[in-house]
């Protein structure tokens, strides 16, 4: 399971009457900064996620429209002009964290708004066009994130300051919510050997046909397991870098065209891979598709597992030590299962926020499902809702007003870099 708290907020209009409003200007540009441009398009999608996000309705509040995208216009330009300092610093952005991330949040917005195809009609654009689209606002963001931590590494803050944040500041800092530190382990259910040996025999049956002569789109037609593109005879249609899953992309850019690629095996299942055609860096590829699906015999098992590796950790086995051994979760090498300390309120996951309710800390919960796999959960520690005092919530003052005063000291560079970069607006936001 990955961290919600790394996920990135985007928007577009959710309503098409406001979607027509803006229809003759959606392609247009909103502003030019430096050599940067921001889209009237780059307006709508954030609006609309933070929409999403934010489950609000502005089906008839033009007012709150305008201002939503009056603030996004202002954080756009200020992307924009951030992303200028990232080019002339040469800051990259690993592509893998920006998979990482692209995923996390896509898999966050379908859970938001129920099922894959319910995004897609938000976003009136298909999935993979979604994750283009996101892949490159992530990677921006990732490299503003490290040029800030570089900008603002040093930044310290003293006792006394803190104490004087807080003072000028009590009455407007929120009051502590009830919070939970909890650690988990994840285990993800994968199709038993049957259920593999059955998929990867039906595949090679498919790779056999199409080696003696039988037509491709015919057969993705017929066998492929992916509905959407076996109705169009398995055609995905023009493709960027950072679409599809690493291991599905990594063959189908090698590919020539009009070769199929050998079985190639991604978390969906076996897949063969057509190049369609090619330009430049678009590719448009055909694929048939047999998935890889676990059997209630392989649910079983995992549960089983589970409720061995509880026992194990109730008999005095080291909860960290075990997440190690048996975790799924692909960050438990680095926190060893400790998904931290979380507001009860915003664990994004409904079936966390619900098995936390009944435990107490130190209890290690039942196994329980989510679209992640099955999980056991361990209440580390609970604190009920209170406000802040310097006495008891030392830490957490100083880090808001260390917080705070990294934002000052960021905005006084911004404007500062303001008076180098050119600003022209080119839309009347008022």
């Amino acid at each position: 399971m990955k961290k919600v708290s790394g996920i990135i907020l985007y928007v577009v209009f959710l309503f098409s009457s406001l979607w027509a409003q803006q229809e003759q200007l959606i392609e247009g540009i909103a502003a030019v900064v430096g050599n940067e441009i921001v889209l009237v398009s780059d307006i709508d999608q954030y609006v609309q996620n933070y929409v999403i996000q934010n489950r609000i309705n502005i089906r008839n509040n033009a007012e709150l429209l305008k201002k939503l995208e009056r603030e996004v216009l202002d954080r756009l330009i200020e992307q924009k002009i951030m992303l200028t300092k990232a080019v002339e610093d040469t800051i990259e952005a690993d592509d893998r964290e920006v998979d990482r991330r692209v995923d996390e949040h896509i898999n966050y917005l379908i859970q938001q708004v129920g099922s894959e195809e319910k995004l897609e009609e938000a976003f009136q654009m298909p999935i993979k066009k979604i994750r283009r689209n996101l892949r490159s606002d992530v990677s921006d963001r990732i490299r503003i994130e490290m040029l800030r931590r570089q900008k603002f590494a040093g930044v310290k803050i003293t006792r006394q300051e803190v104490e004087t944040f807080f003072k000028n500041f009590q009455d407007s800092i929120p009051q502590m919510k009830e919070t939970v530190n909890i650690s988990h382990i994840l285990k993800q259910v994968h199709a038993g050997s049957a259920s593999s040996d059955a998929a990867l025999a039906k595949i090679r049956e498919i790779k056999n046909m199409l080696n003696t002569g039988a037509d491709f789109v015919e057969l993705a037609g017929k066998y492929s397991e992916d509905p959407a593109s076996a109705q169009r005879g398995g055609d995905l249609g023009f493709t960027k870098r950072g679409d599809f899953v690493r291991e599905f992309e990594e063959v189908a850019y090698a590919l020539e065209e009009n070769q199929v690629s050998d079985i190639v095996q991604t978390q969906f299942g076996f897949h063969l891979i057509k190049l369609v055609e090619r330009r430049g860096e678009q590719i448009r590829t055909s694929h048939i598709l047999i998935r890889l699906t676990p059997s209630e015999a392989d649910e079983r098992q995992v549960i089983t597992e589970l409720r061995s590796i509880r026992q194990e950790i109730l008999a005095g086995a080291s909860f960290d030590s075990i997440a190690v051994k048996y975790s799924d979760d692909e960050n438990v090498a680095e926190d060893k299962g400790n998904l931290g300390l979380w507001e009860v309120d915003n664990l994004a996951i409904p079936a966390f926020k619900q098995i936390v309710k009944d435990l107490q800390p130190g209890d290690i919960s039942e196994p329980f499902k989510t679209e992640f796999g099955y999980h056991i959960l361990k209440l580390n520690s609970r604190k009920e809702a209170r406000q802040l005092s310097l006495d008891n919530d030392w830490e957490q003052i100083q880090q808001l007003a260390l917080n705070f005063k990294i934002e000052q000291e960021y905005l006084k560079w911004i404007e500062s870099i303001k008076k180098d970069i050119p600003i022209e607006y080119k839309i009347d936001l008022n």
